[in-house]
């Protein structure tokens, strides 16, 4: 698939200054400029992340509201239950307030309640509300979920159940009749960073009733394994606080995990110390494929399970669930495939949506962004749901998919989402003119070069200047995520050695000359584009730098992402 590239921009000016003050490389201070970090003290906090530099939880909307209704709750003896998503995000933000609640209060009165994917969708549910009412709760905690649950939380206020709502998902104009709102994106709370994910939120509050009691602050520091799990699965940018918990987050998670982590570290099979990639691609969907099979309790079950044995089982529930995840994915992905690729009018469209009623539901969302690594354009995947289809939407780079959808809602019944994903029903009969209708808007709407996917390119360099001491300057700027993304570098006027080759038929293993600077690499899936190196003519290489580990012995390797021809 052709690829254009976007070259980052960078004050000069800024980046020569910030390079006199650091004494680096100008090419690092090409990059932290663009990634808005102009002094040496920015530069200082980006590289050594204190948690000292954590922003005072009081300053969020109705903390102190929240603080002081939980204080209630102890005196006056009530029962509590915190309920979260399925998720990873919802799964470690129940887990981390339920252990911390335990260390604080009488563990007979706490319990959890995480909703059945299927049974009862998303959120805050009428059945989890009758639970607590059935059980005589009188206060639900809501983690990663509920700012939009108006008529929910109103029915619990009438059975007698306050609610303290933790969310990080845009508020609606009307806002649930909360005891408290914890939400940094509320249009009129002051927290100084927007960009928390749910358990972000619950560990702010759980900041908060730490001051408030008395207690020792180093107990927060026991989460920050499952708190930085959350901020990797749930794509939020690696920025402001989510870059300082998952920065220590990680510490937490090489040096002293809970049982549950490692007992997910030991079944994926990673020796080596843990990046946040491996938290992303190994340890994340391990825990979501619980929610998208199953039954997601297990997930905190295990998070808050303190023998490893234990832990184990249920985590080896859960590698369990994803084996099944991952052979349901493959197969619907096929099906989905062999769909478009037989029908040259769904080849030829801006837009693609495939259906089929026996789809696993749970995955639809996973295949959805299989299907645009072969065909680059906004993308639904329905199934049959009940009586009803469902569906999951991701977009491409820059595209409006929430406005897409909404624009189709006389064919829906419900949906909801944001920019890049969605969710939508309807009924089996609207399924062909919700259709037409998507395929519509997308072609009328989506500019022509989004439909080509983008490679952003931080910085030029030469190769002789990619030494270790270059390299172990990028690994400080770990961990990557969205808005502080592993850095994408170009090299011109390279030349292949002649010891390139193709490997397991889709990959190149690279050898390339610049001057006399020798470098090899790895691109994966790039062998359809063998023959420019064959040609033995210059060409421009696009790549991350990465450290390949033989026998014992490291050397630096380029990653390939993508090459072409040197303009001459």
């Amino acid at each position: 698939m052709k690829k254009r590239w976007r070259f980052l921009e960078a004050d000069e000016n800024k980046a020569a200054a910030l390079q006199n003050e650091l004494q680096i490389s100008p090419v690092i201070c090409k990059m932290l400029v663009s990634r808005g970090i102009e002094s040496y003290q920015q530069a200082r906090d980006f590289f050594r992340p204190e948690l000292e530099h954590l922003h005072d939880p009081w300053l969020m909307k109705d903390m102190a509201k929240a603080v002081e209704r939980i204080i209630s709750a102890f005196s006056r003896k009530e029962k509590i239950l915190i309920l979260g998503d399925y998720d990873v995000d919802g799964t470690t933000a129940v887990a981390i307030l339920l252990q911390f609640l335990y260390g604080m209060y009488d563990q007979e009165k706490l319990d959890f309640y995480i909703p059945h994917r299927y049974k009862e969708g998303y959120g805050i549910s009428k059945t989890g509300i009758d639970f607590a009412i059935r059980n005589s709760f009188s206060l639900i905690i809501s983690v990663d979920c509920g700012i939009k649950s108006v008529d929910l939380v109103s029915y619990a206020q009438q059975a007698g159940i306050d609610f303290i709502i933790c969310d990080h998902h845009l508020p609606d104009k009307v806002l649930p009749p909360a005891s408290a709102i914890l939400n940094p994106k509320q249009a009129d709370c002051n927290y100084p960073f927007k960009d928390l994910c749910g358990c972000g939120v619950a560990f702010k509050l759980m900041t908060a009733l730490v001051e408030r009691m008395g207690k020792d602050k180093n107990i927060l520091f026991h989460y920050l394994d499952l708190v930085a799990t959350a901020i990797a699965a749930d794509i939020v940018s690696m920025t402001g606080e989510n870059r300082i918990l998952t920065y220590h987050g990680l510490i937490k998670i090489n040096s002293s995990p809970c049982e549950g982590i490692k007992a997910l570290i030991q079944l994926s099979g990673l020796q080596k110390v843990l990046q946040i990639t491996n938290v992303v691609f190994a340890i994340a969907p391990r825990i979501n494929a619980a929610g998208r099979m199953d039954d997601a309790r297990k997930a905190v079950q295990m998070f808050i399970e303190r023998d490893f044995t234990k832990a184990l089982a249920l985590a080896e529930m859960l590698h369990s669930d994803n084996s099944a995840r991952k052979a349901e994915d493959l197969r619907i992905t096929q099906e989905a495939l062999a769909i478009i690729s037989g029908d040259d009018v769904l080849i030829s469209r801006k837009s693609t949506v495939v259906f089929r009623p026996h789809w696993h539901k749970g995955v639809v969302g996973i295949v959805a962004s299989r299907l645009i690594e072969k065909y680059y354009r906004p993308t639904i995947v329905l199934t049959q749901s009940g009586e009803l289809v469902a569906g999951s939407a991701r977009s491409v780079h820059g595209f409006n998919l929430y406005e897409a959808i909404h624009a189709c809602g006389d064919h829906l019944l419900a949906y909801g989402g944001h920019f890049a994903a969605a969710g939508m029903t309807l009924l089996p009969e609207q399924v062909e003119a919700f259709i037409s209708k998507f395929e519509e808007v997308v072609a009328s709407t989506i500019l022509p070069e989004l439909l080509i996917p983008e490679i952003v390119i931080d910085a030029e360099v030469i190769l002789k200047d990619l030494t270790p001491s270059f390299y172990k300057i990028i690994c400080q700027m770990e961990p990557f995520g969205p808005l502080n993304l592993r850095p994408v570098f170009i090299a011109k006027n390279v030349t292949d050695t002649g010891w390139s080759k193709i490997v397991k038929d889709d990959h190149i293993k690279f050898s390339i000359r610049q001057d006399d600077k020798v470098f090899g690499g790895i691109g994966f899936n790039l062998a359809d584009k063998f023959s420019l190196l064959q040609d033995k003519k210059p060409i421009d290489i696009v790549f991350t730098l990465d450290e390949n580990e033989w026998k014992n012995e490291k050397h630096l390797q380029l990653k390939v992402i993508d090459f072409q021809p040197t303009e001459q």
